[in-house]
């Protein structure tokens, strides 16, 4: 099984960019990729996908501030995330579909003065 790691996360400004990464252990080229999120004392959240043909897809929360990416010759998706509100601090998981969902382990994503 593709092991997903995530990084990039870490404490930003509101206002502020940050941009995550998600690096595969094999080929995700044939996969729709994605990211969810997860909020202390909330439900996992879905974000944003890419299909293998490149077509995204994001939430409304998010809408004209994220935007979804991937490059397969790195077996890699990135999720840039622009004009970040405190009510974006969650654990941000990627996610590649199969079957069922493959996810990583996530990354702390924390939007605060």
């Amino acid at each position: 099984q593709v092991q997903l790691v995530e990084s990039g996360g870490g404490l930003v400004q509101p206002g502020g960019s940050l941009r995550l990464s998600c690096a595969a252990s094999g080929s995700i080229s044939t996969n729709t990729m994605g990211w969810y999120r997860q909020a202390p004392g909330k439900q996992r959240e879905w974000v944003a996908s890419i299909t293998s043909a490149g077509d995204t897809n994001c939430a409304d929360s998010v809408k004209g501030r994220f935007t979804i990416a991937r490059d397969n010759a790195k077996n890699t998706v990135y999720l840039q995330m622009n004009s970040l509100k405190p009510e974006d601090t969650a654990v941000y998981y990627c996610y590649q579909l199969l079957l069922r969902l493959n996810w990583g382990q996530g990354t702390q994503v924390t939007v605060s003065t």
